[in-house]
C-alpha cells in the first residue's frame, strides 16, 4: 500500500504559524530474538508534519530498557541538531528550541541529572550527547505517555486503535485517501 505525507499550508492560521520542531523517540528493549539488540525509532515534526523518521537496530546490546531508550534519545538528538543547523542555514527561524518527547522517565532523568551518570557508566561517552544539548539550552525534554508516543510506530507492532491514532497524528494516508481528498484529523487515542 502506498502512503504519503501531506502538509496543509495556508488553511486558517497555518500560513503564518510559527515553526515548531517536535520529536518523539522510542526503543524496544532487546527486541531482536537472535542477538537481543534493541530497535531505535524516532519521528521529527515541524508543525505536526513529519520531516524525518527512522527505525534501526541499535549497534550495541542494552542492559536495560533505560539504556535502550537513552541510546534512542541520543540518535534522535543528533538528527534534531542536524535539522536545526539546516534550518538555520536556510534562514528559517523556529519559534522555540526543539522538544524531544520520551516515554521513559528514567532515561529523561539520566539526560538531565548527572547524579545518574555513575549508575550507567558502561554507556559510551557519545551517548551523553543529549545531556550536553539540554545543558547548552539547545534542546528541551518532555515526558509523553506511552499511549501518545508517536515513535511506537517505528519500534513495535501496534493494536489497530493505536496504529490508527498514530497514523492520523502523523497525517499518514493511503494514496487512495489522498486522491479522494481525505484529510485525517488529529485523533485522540481511544482503546
Amino acid at each position: 500500500m502506498d502512503v504519503g505525507i501531506l502538509l496543509r499550508r495556508g488553511i486558517g492560521d497555518t500560513l503564518n504559524a510559527p515553526l515548531q520542531l517536535q520529536a518523539y523517540c522510542d526503543a524496544d528493549w532487546a527486541g531482536d530474538p537472535n542477538d537481543r539488540k534493541s530497535t531505535t525509532g524516532f519521528v521529527i515534526l515541524i508543525n505536526d508534519a513529519p520531516i524525518s523518521w527512522c527505525s534501526k537496530k541499535q549497534s550495541a546490546v542494552s542492559r536495560s530498557s533505560t539504556e535502550a531508550e537513552y541510546r534512542s534519545m541520543a540518535d534522535t538528538t543528533s538528527e534534531i541538531m542536524w535539522l536545526s543547523l539546516l534550518l538555520q542555514d536556510l534562514h528559517i527561524q523556529l519559534e522555540d528550541i526543539p522538544t524531544l518527547h520520551c516515554d521513559n522517565v528514567s532515561a529523561l532523568a539520566l539526560a538531565t541529572n548527572p547524579v545518574y551518570h555513575s549508575k550507567l557508566k558502561h554507556i559510551e561517552v557519545d551517548v551523553h550527547f543529549t545531556r550536553v544539548q539540554v545543558k547548552k539550552g539547545s534542546l528541551k525534554l518532555k515526558f509523553v505517555t506511552s499511549r501518545e508516543q508517536l515513535a511506537d510506530l517505528f519500534t513495535k507492532g501496534l493494536c489497530s486503535p493505536q496504529h490508527s491514532f498514530i497514523c492520523s497524528s502523523l497525517m499518514l494516508m493511503t494514496k487512495h485517501q489522498a486522491e479522494e481528498g481525505y484529510w485525517p484529523d488529529k485523533a485522540i487515542c481511544e482503546d
